[in-house]
């Protein structure tokens, strides 16, 4: 038994009822660390309407909030835990994908982390993936992390302030690496953000997500 057959099913806030977004595209959104699933939720006004926007809760208590997984950092880290949190959100995201006609990721600071990562255990199954001030694992050669098929092709927005002082530049450094081979990137820089989303950023990805999902 893997740690995820162990969590509980995933805490989701909504932005529509069951009826309304039946059909809609699909957006889920993976907060950060220490947060839960509506941190992120109040941007689903700010973006385009044709979504129906899903806000997941990380499966690990942290604090006040919670996480996917242990830090980068921590002697607690591991590879295998960042893949436990990707099954939770693969196992949930197979019980209600098929309402959507395409399911898109949006992940803030770790939640960008997962965001990668569940795109990577499943390379053909998203439309595009939203970054926002965060990161893509390390994952080694581990197999079950499936670069070799991201070719450039799955469309990617990244948006960063390079004064970020949670980010260490590591993990930038191979973020930026990864992304330039793997996927087919948007990247933009903001000044005075720090770690944190702002309106223009927001602004941006609503450009993106109408460009590269909607219009498709």
């Amino acid at each position: 038994m893997t740690h995820a057959d162990a969590f509980a099913a995933p805490v989701v806030q909504w932005s529509l009822s069951e009826e309304a977004r039946a059909g809609k595209p699909l957006l889920v959104m993976l907060h950060g660390y220490g947060a839960n699933e509506q941190d992120l939720l109040s941007l689903a006004d700010m973006l385009p309407g044709k979504f129906a926007v899903a806000a997941v809760r990380a499966p690990i208590a942290m604090g006040p909030g919670f996480t996917w997984f242990p830090l980068v950092d921590s002697p607690d880290y591991s590879v295998e835990a960042v893949k436990d949190a990707a099954r939770y959100v693969l196992a949930w995201l197979d019980g209600v994908k098929d309402n959507h006609p395409s399911v898109t990721l949006l992940g803030f600071s770790m939640g960008m982390a997962m965001a990668t990562t569940v795109l990577r255990q499943r390379p053909a199954d998203f439309a595009a993936v939203v970054g926002l001030s965060g990161f893509v694992i390390d994952a080694g050669d581990d197999p079950s992390f499936r670069d070799d098929e991201l070719t450039g092709t799955v469309p990617l927005f990244w948006g960063r302030d390079q004064q970020d002082p949670v980010i260490t530049p590591d993990k930038i450094d191979y973020t930026m690496g990864w992304v330039r081979k793997h996927v087919k990137l948007t990247k933009v820089l903001y000044t005075g953000m720090w770690h944190s989303i702002n309106q223009q950023e927001i602004g941006h990805v609503s450009e993106f997500l109408t460009h590269e999902v909607l219009n498709k």
